[in-house]
């Protein structure tokens, strides 16, 4: 069976079409609950998300600020496993049509297997991988599995990145680039900053894919700055805050609706 990379293409392709930013939602399987994950994630593409990326909880989790790591360890302690994550794609797959990516770091995958991991994912109606710590010269293995199954290999610049490894790191990549809008890990900002532009604009330079920006994004008016610039906005750790301070699920979803509500306005310029 093939993945939905055609989705995930499509689906940036409307966005803009319709002269708007695509806004991408991140939110860690099993939290708080497998079954409660993937509620979240039904109620984010309620509230407007375009494309949902679901976190493969990690022990050590290098890429991820205090809030995801929160998530993490709550996933973890009630023994998530990769047939979990799996799960959790189809089924938010399923019930909404719409395109839904993992975002991993490279060891669980090494240790469960290329092949294995990328025919799950696909079979499960995933649309690629984002792989933050996956050197792309040693990412031969990965692209070749996940060309095979139709799933995207998106790959993680930064603005440390030099303008000859951005060319190389976008050539090897699919579905789109995302673009870290600063140094360091995960977490909301008061301003994404004037970095994250500059990056997009050598990040275009040397590639035709959609570039979306994450690191920092939480709010309406953050999101409506970002879309100025880019194909996609990416927003995690605002909506891992929101059901980290709900009272009950229930509450929590209705939290992370809203917020993807409100997001969703920020990237059509309604901030």
């Amino acid at each position: 069976m093939s993945g939905n990379i055609q989705l995930l293409d499509e689906t940036l392709a409307a966005a803009r079409s319709e002269g708007r930013s695509a806004l991408i939602a991140y939110l860690p399987a099993g939290f708080p609950t497998v079954d409660g994950g993937i509620a979240a994630i039904k109620a984010v593409f309620d509230g407007g998300a375009d494309v949902v990326e679901v976190g493969l909880p990690h022990s050590d989790p290098v890429l991820d600020g205090p809030v995801i790591q929160t998530a993490d360890d709550i996933a973890l302690k009630a023994g998530l496993k990769i047939a979990d994550v799996m799960h959790t794609v189809r089924e938010a797959h399923e019930a909404t049509g719409k395109p839904v990516l993992v975002m991993t770091y490279w060891n669980p995958i090494d240790r469960y297997g290329v092949e294995r991991f990328t025919a799950e994912l696909a079979e499960a109606g995933g649309a690629g991988c984002i792989l933050p710590d996956l050197p792309v010269q040693e990412s031969a293995l990965w692209r070749e599995h996940a060309e095979k199954h139709g799933l995207a290999t998106v790959f993680v610049v930064a603005p440390s990145s030099k303008d000859e490894r951005l060319a190389t790191i976008t050539a090897a990549g699919s579905g789109f680039v995302y673009a870290a809008s600063l140094m360091g890990v995960t977490g909301t900002r008061e301003s994404v900053g004037e970095q994250a532009q500059e990056l997009v604009r050598r990040t275009k330079a040397t590639t035709d894919l959609p570039v979306c920006v994450g690191l920092g994004v939480s709010n309406a008016r953050q999101a409506a700055e970002v879309a100025g610039f880019a194909d996609g906005v990416i927003v995690g750790s605002a909506f891992v805050q929101r059901m980290l301070d709900a009272p009950d699920e229930a509450a929590g979803l209705a939290a992370v609706r809203a917020l993807a509500g409100d997001l969703a306005k920020g990237v059509r310029g309604n901030a």
